[in-house]
């Protein structure tokens, strides 16, 4: 009897290997569509801290809280795996799921400067398959949103078009000009003699 049952405790899964599974599943779901990852060092941090952090993200990003050797795993084979340097110490993971990045990471810089929490930084990101270490955040926070890039490419498509009607308008004002002016007294008289000959 001791046998069958220690045989068949070795077939299944352990509890706690079947629960580290589902972990990782889960944060490989967050991945899927995130459009940057990065890691926030959020050692000391209070339940309440945490709450207060969540419920200033925007709607496209998502605060976790999760181990280090699960967002390893979760991250490996990926273009995401570049961050796994990163998986040290105590983390939290930001999963940004939109492109517009400087407002998903605005809100946690509002919350180190509201708590004066400047040693609990960004560990690293990845965003388009580049690693950002901490320092290059700056890089990050001064992209511009969706809006702004839309906005600065409808100028340049726009800019060659107002140029060419202004251009166009002066001309047209400048012939318009000329027409209402009265003629002056040499034109006058060369214009006289050809009407003469019409008539």
């Amino acid at each position: 009897m001791t046998s069958v049952r220690s045989s068949a405790a070795s077939l299944a899964p352990s509890i706690r290997g079947a629960a580290e599974l589902v972990r990782q599943e889960a944060l490989r779901r967050e991945l899927d569509g995130c459009q940057l990852l990065a890691g926030i060092w959020c050692h000391g941090f209070t339940v309440a801290q945490l709450r207060s952090i969540r419920a200033s993200l925007p709607p496209t990003a998502r605060l976790v809280v999760t181990k280090n050797s699960d967002m390893a795993a979760a991250v490996a084979g990926t273009r995401w795996e570049a961050l796994r340097p990163c998986a040290r110490g105590m983390n939290a993971w930001l999963f940004v799921r939109s492109d517009e990045i400087p407002p998903a990471l605005k809100p946690y810089r509002d919350f180190q400067k509201e708590w004066k929490l400047q040693l609990n930084d960004f560990t690293g990101a990845v965003y388009e398959g580049r690693l950002y270490g901490p320092d290059d955040f700056a890089q990050l926070e001064a992209m511009p949103t969706r809006v702004q890039s839309y906005q600065y490419l409808l100028g340049c498509l726009q800019m060659p078009a107002v140029n060419v009607l202004a251009v166009l308008r002066a001309r047209q004002e400048a012939l318009a000009a000329d027409a209402d002016k009265p003629p002056a007294e040499g034109e006058a008289a060369a214009a006289a003699p050809v009407a003469a000959e019409e008539k």
